[in-house]
């Protein structure tokens, strides 16, 4: 996990790659532990959203608010 974001959803954990191995162990552990509505990875993968983890391709990280 690599940055927290706040908003309406309340806390967002931000999990960053640079290339297409996105396995993060530590992002896995935040959210068994506190249970957040979603978590957001950015990497070079497309946009998608599985296991309460939204998938946001780098070109578009001006996207997330």
């Amino acid at each position: 996990m690599d940055f927290i974001l706040y908003n309406n959803d309340g806390i967002i954990p931000v999990e960053v790659k640079a290339d297409n191995n996105v396995g993060s162990k530590s992002l896995k552990v935040y959210m068994n532990r506190y249970n957040p509505n979603y978590a957001i990875r950015i990497s070079t993968k497309n946009f998608g959203f599985a296991n309460n983890i939204k998938s946001v391709p780098l070109y578009a990280v001006f996207l997330i608010k």
